[in-house]
């Protein structure tokens, strides 16, 4: 993956860069010792690391301010980081750029249960939210798969969904408003604690942007009501072709779960490995989710159940109670951890329209004979976020270039059918040279005019989203 080669001015200055940046941070939060900064040289796309020029810490909106407006006096890009559990490469230092990390940014700011929302610090967990409204029975319904480590900060910049945002939505569904910080260190107020704001969508401009505009601070998130009750059942079927034909004839009939996952064979054997969920022996399995009151529940299932068996199914297990429903979603949750002890994998994020669901998976299958190399597919199929999970040898010569072509072919797919490069994951670099096909160099002008507005000088995460091609001669300008 082609990165920008450092500005040998910008490396100049980095004991002037350093010295600054210790006027308005405490010591241990300024990172610059080379050995130290190799801690933040990559994030969940552990194939490209970069350690940075420097690395800080900030714990407020006005420590960021501080950072941001220095940065920008010395014309130092900045690399925004949440967690660093980014699968896109979004959080990918350059060797002349400023990792700007919230992680000591977690505190709960405020909370509203009459008009529910709560108000954070970006580098507060997104697990932890839920975590600090659970007592009166209150819930963030965003619920990504790394939701024990992931940071709202991450969240907001990659639009992040989950396995309940089926129902519930994603982020920017759950998202009221944000404190942010521009590049030259101005804060703006954008959206607020309520359901909507006057004048053009900004809000909606900044979730998903991935760092591009501005360093989000601080986030005003929807609280929900807690569900009177939820019940999953597992499906399993001979075929992928047949669970994502379920999963498309369950849409149609109009019933809404609140999720719908998919696991083929050997994401099962790696979980069962494992995790010892109980899955049955089958190609395809399907986790699916409804919740309300028990009559509700009944009669949702009860839908659910007829189409399922329509599908000659290998086993249907409905949950009679708290243990067995931990036991369902036991496997799925341990999903990408279990994977990852039988080899080194890239996990994909193109969405698709849930009627293709067949097609994509059988493609699929056969580009992993072509290429030779095994996948795993593990998703949120109610709304077609698809989770390829592409599995190669980082030790083999050739085999991370491979799987890199292999995902770059099922991404072009995703948009062939009518989808997109990503649903949750974000750009970051993993599909920046894939945006061309997608988009029209027109679109691409369109959205580079955006940063423009917000990133005049271009600092602001580096060689991200656009590919170099089209954004080289912006900064320059």
């Amino acid at each position: 993956m082609e990165m920008p080669t450092p500005d040998p001015k910008v490396l100049a200055k980095k004991p002037q860069l350093v010295e600054r940046l210790l006027q308005v941070l405490p010591e241990d939060a300024v990172i610059h010792e080379e050995a130290e900064t190799r801690a933040y040289e990559c994030d969940a796309l552990t194939a490209y690391r970069c350690p940075p020029l420097v690395a800080v810490l900030p714990a407020n909106t006005q420590e960021v301010s501080d950072v941001l407006r220095i940065c920008h006096e010395f014309d130092v890009p900045v690399v925004p980081r949440g967690s660093g559990t980014s699968l896109a490469g979004g959080a990918l230092p350059t060797a002349d750029s400023v990792i700007l990390g919230v992680s000591r940014m977690s505190e709960v700011l405020e909370v509203d249960y009459d008009n529910r929302f709560i108000r954070v610090q970006s580098g507060r967990t997104n697990l932890s939210v839920s975590g600090a409204v659970e007592e009166q029975d209150f819930f963030y319904a965003p619920d990504p798969s790394s939701q024990l480590a992931c940071a709202i900060a991450g969240n907001v910049a990659m639009n992040s969904g989950g396995a309940h945002c089926l129902k519930y939505g994603v982020t920017t569904n759950n998202l009221l408003g944000v404190t942010m910080v521009m590049m030259d260190g101005e804060v703006v107020e954008i959206g607020g604690a309520h359901l909507d704001s006057g004048g053009y969508d900004l809000l909606g401009l900044i979730c998903g942007s991935e760092g591009q505009l501005g360093v989000v601070t601080e986030a005003a998130l929807r609280i929900l009501r807690k569900p009177e009750g939820a019940r999953p059942v597992l499906m399993g079927y001979d075929s992928n072709e047949v669970a994502g034909q379920v999963v498309s004839d369950i849409i149609k009939a109009g019933v809404l779960p609140v999720a719908i996952e998919f696991m083929d064979r050997p994401c099962i054997r790696a979980t069962e490995a494992f995790a010892g969920a109980g899955y049955p022996d089958c190609e395809a399995l399907l986790i699916v989710e409804v919740e309300g009151s028990d009559a509700e529940i009944d009669e949702q299932l009860g839908l659910i159940l007829q189409i399922a068996r329509k599908h000659n199914p290998v086993e249907l297990r409905e949950s009679g109670s708290a243990e067995e429903s931990a036991k369902i979603w036991l496997g799925r949750k341990s999903a990408f951890g279990a994977m990852g002890q039988i080899n080194d994998y890239m996990c994909l994020d193109g969405t698709i329209p849930v009627s293709q669901l067949p097609y994509v998976l059988r493609r699929i299958g056969e580009m992993s004979k072509d290429y030779g190399l095994d996948v795993g597919n593990v998703f949120h199929a109610g709304d077609g976020n698809m989770h390829p999970l592409i599995l190669f040898d980082a030790n083999k010569p050739g085999d991370l270039e491979k799987c890199e072509a292999f995902g770059a072919d099922i991404l072009r797919l995703c948009v062939e059918v009518g989808g997109c490069l990503t649903g949750e994951h974000g750009v970051g670099i993993e599909k920046r040279d894939l945006m061309v096909d997608q988009f029209a160099p027109d679109d691409l002008d369109i959205q580079m005019a955006v940063k423009d507005v917000f990133d005049p000088a271009w600092l602001l995460n580096p060689a991200k989203v656009f590919p170099l091609a089209a954004s080289s001669g912006r900064r320059a300008a």
